[in-house]
């Protein structure tokens, strides 16, 4: 018994090295690092390298043209999902909090991409969602009030384009979500999105274990 706890302690570590290993893969510019930073200043949590990365290869992966983004924060996942998608494809993002978005609309003009490539929505998803078009869009992510999630869902399956992807970031919720002991109603909200992503005939979903969980989905056509 002493030797088989000696194996999982090594098999932690070599995990957790791994983990940090591909989280730090690829390398970010100025313009991540200063999004990042002013992140960091408003007291947001902004979306891990690795988080990006992966971001940035569904949206190349779906050759996205439309992005609808929930939760700007700074720009840093934005300019991620911008990396990836086509030369000529339109990131929508919404966000309650303006200040913030003008920190976005900076970082993506340093990162080097024109104000014709995003457009910013200021207000509460659940507002701004049942706006945009149905069927209008390759790529979702949802990066908001973990409360609201299931209803980001319901959006999005009408948003998104048969073939479309619909993304989910911190569903790990620092290892509550799988947590036995008593949770927060958000936590519980996400256990529930994670159930009903998992058993719709619908969706081809995976769960990712880069940053705090993220949760994708594909339509099916």
């Amino acid at each position: 018994m002493r030797q088989l706890r000696g194996q999982e302690r090594a098999i932690t570590a070599n995990r957790q090295t791994n983990w940090a290993f591909a989280d730090a893969f690829v390398a970010e510019d100025e313009a991540l690092h200063w999004a990042r930073d002013l992140a960091r200043e408003a007291g947001l949590r902004a979306v891990s390298p690795g988080t990006g990365a992966a971001l940035r290869l569904l949206a190349a992966t779906a050759d996205a043209k439309a992005v609808a983004e929930i939760g700007t924060g700074t720009g840093v996942s934005g300019i991620y999902l911008l990396n990836g998608m086509r030369p000529d494809g339109v990131l929508t993002t919404v966000d309650p909090e303006p200040e913030w978005q003008q920190f976005a609309r900076e970082a993506f003009r340093a990162a080097g991409y024109a104000a014709n490539r995003a457009r910013f929505i200021p207000g509460n998803a659940l507002d701004v969602l049942p706006r945009l078009a149905d069927g209008g869009y390759d790529l979702v992510f949802c990066d908001g009030d973990r409360l609201e999630y299931m209803d980001y869902l319901a959006e999005s399956l009408r948003l998104l384009k048969p073939g479309g992807i619909v993304v989910f970031e911190g569903v790990f919720a620092d290892g509550r979500t799988v947590d036995s002991a008593a949770q927060p109603a958000e936590v519980l909200r996400l256990r529930e999105l994670l159930r009903a992503v998992r058993e719709s005939r619908r969706l081809v979903p995976t769960l990712l274990p880069v940053g705090d969980g993220l949760l994708c989905a594909v339509l099916r056509d």
